[in-house]
């Protein structure tokens, strides 16, 4: 039988979020948003700033806890774009959310510290950096000049060359040494708020992703946040032998058995179900 560990041990963290206090003291929800035309799952040209408006209006009343805004596709194979074109995307977006919703807490997903500080600058409170400052040797020392927490991810290469990338001697292993190089960089650069996200799907086959959920607890060695990013993912839709917009209940299990292994915040498409996930473990674990 599983043992709740220690996502449901808090208060775990607590953030500055530019200014703003965030204790982490329940499992957090992260709402996607992919300003985006290209995402795996809800990628749209044609959608709006208020249609975005719109759909971050619902999640935050199903119970997001932070929107995540992204306005570059990171899935397999996707192509960079520069940071100008995701600027032109993200900043319309967080300026509206902001407004319209100014309680609500905002990261900015992107690898380009010049993102992060106009996003930061927008209104947004968290960088989420798949590529943990590789992909902008300047990104850390910007995190830690904005005062923001900082999501650092485990990523081999880059999003067009990562699923090459998917040999390892000691898949766990070898994300804790990486975690234990990058958590200390961030030290040094002055960034104070730190969340860990062991990047399932980047550089990782669906085996090795069942791995890596299976050991998740193992990274809470290190006392700060653990982040999961599961939702409608290939490890999912692949196993089940579905689509990804056939993958909301796999989804579903998946986080159930992240929380139970520790997770902290649950990055996700679909803030109800999760939502749900979450009350029904507070009720198991007490």
């Amino acid at each position: 039988m599983m043992n709740v560990k220690n996502s449901l041990k808090l208060p775990i963290a607590t953030w500055n979020c530019a200014g703003r206090i965030k204790i982490v003291d329940n499992p957090l929800l992260m709402g996607i948003i992919n300003v985006t035309p290209d995402s795996f799952f809800d990628g749209n040209a044609t959608l709006t700033t208020e249609d975005f408006l719109q759909k971050a209006k619902q999640m935050i009343e199903d119970g997001a806890d932070i929107l995540d805004i992204g306005g570059q596709s990171t899935r397999p194979g996707s192509e960079r774009i520069t940071a100008e074109v995701e600027i032109d995307r993200v900043l319309p977006v967080i300026k509206a959310i902001k407004l319209n919703f100014p309680d609500i807490l905002i990261s900015i997903d992107t690898y380009h510290s010049s993102v992060a500080a106009a996003s930061v600058a927008a209104g947004a409170s968290m960088v989420n950096d798949i590529s943990a400052g590789e992909m902008d040797k300047q990104m850390m020392t910007t995190v830690a000049g904005l005062q923001v927490p900082y999501i650092l991810m485990h990523l081999r290469g880059t999003p067009e060359t990562m699923q090459t990338m998917t040999n390892y001697e000691n898949l766990v292993l070898n994300i804790t040494d990486y975690f234990t190089v990058k958590i200390d960089a961030c030290r040094k650069a002055g960034i104070k708020d730190i969340i860990l996200d062991p990047g399932f799907g980047f550089a990782k086959t669906v085996a090795q992703n069942f791995e890596l959920l299976k050991n998740l607890d193992l990274f809470n060695f290190y006392g700060l946040p653990i982040m999961v990013g599961l939702s409608r993912k290939s490890t999912i839709y692949k196993t089940l032998d579905v689509s990804p917009t056939e993958a909301l209940n796999g989804t579903t299990v998946m986080n159930t058995i992240a929380l139970l292994n520790g997770a902290n915040i649950l990055r996700v498409h679909d803030v109800k179900e999760a939502k749900e996930v979450v009350t029904l473990i507070k009720a198991y674990s007490n």
